[in-house]
């Protein structure tokens, strides 16, 4: 960790996406296959991918499944969430959690400065972060009391 940890830091670089036109029953297929809550929906320019929405199983549960519609006919573009909110790959921890914050949202494509996707960060990645810095406030703390304890037996 530096000292000003970056979103593309901690961010997972290795997103599963798909096109607006993916068959919905398609793209739950995906998210089974790599166990994971979202996709990421991208548009290809110029051999670039440039977000344009997000789907997630929660999307497809309560506008599809709960609804009772049948998913075989639907594309992500029918039911995926756009615009979507995206964060540089340069911005800070901080910046990212004003922004999870703000807009209440706990998934967050990440984006370099041509607006690539470049990642994704969940709020999972920043409690998985926070854990082990709060790891590292408790061994200084057990630290502390040790060095006391060999100096003032």
């Amino acid at each position: 960790m530096g000292e000003r940890l970056t979103v593309g830091e901690i961010c997972t670089r290795e997103v599963t996406f798909a096109d607006k036109d993916t068959n919905l029953v398609t793209a739950a297929q995906l998210m089974r296959r790599d166990h994971v809550g979202a996709l990421v929906v991208v548009d290809h320019l110029n051999g670039e991918r440039k977000v344009s929405g997000l789907l997630t199983d929660r999307d497809i549960v309560t506008c599809v499944i709960a609804q009772g519609i049948d998913p075989g006919p639907l594309f992500v573009e029918d039911i995926m969430s756009a615009p979507v909110i995206t964060v540089q790959e340069d911005d800070s921890l901080i910046d990212l959690m004003r922004t999870m914050r703000t807009n209440g949202i706990r998934r967050v494509p990440v984006v370099n400065e041509k607006q690539d996707l470049v990642g994704l960060v969940t709020l999972d990645d920043v409690l998985r972060l926070l854990a082990q810095v709060f790891g590292l406030l408790v061994a200084a703390i057990d630290k502390s009391t040790q060095r006391e304890v060999k100096r003032r037996p």
